[in-house]
């Protein structure tokens, strides 16, 4: 007797996927050969996200000597997995009232709410 098979993921689930996973190709260099890999690592990644779609997540950044924390959700976020920003690198970002928007690598903004400012 066969095993079911998985079924096959949504299309719009299937393209979050494949877009994440051009963005770990790119970001690890553009190394040929690690499809696999890639696409098992932003599928994983994208279900975990989705998994706590309710669930909110914070950003933390420093803009002209002021800490920044902003919240955004997970499922709306385009496919954004933390540790995307390295620590201490310069990122564009522009802020409209409680509202930041943080420019990514991908040249899609990251749309956050300022939950708290520290001096």
């Amino acid at each position: 007797m066969e095993a079911n098979p998985q079924p096959a993921p949504s299309p719009d689930l299937h393209d979050m996927i494949r877009r994440r996973a051009e963005e770990i190709y790119h970001r690890n260099g553009n190394i040929l050969g690690r499809d696999r890999e890639n696409w098992a690592q932003a599928e994983a990644e994208i279900l975990r996200a989705l998994s706590g779609a309710e669930r909110r997540t914070a950003i933390v950044l420093k803009i002209d000597g002021l800490q920044y924390v902003a919240e955004y959700n997970a499922a709306n976020s385009e496919g954004y997995i933390p540790g995307e920003f390295r620590r201490g690198t310069p990122v564009p970002v522009r802020i409209e009232g409680d509202k930041m928007f943080v420019m990514r690598h991908n040249g899609r903004e990251l749309e956050t709410r300022i939950v708290h400012r520290i001096e």
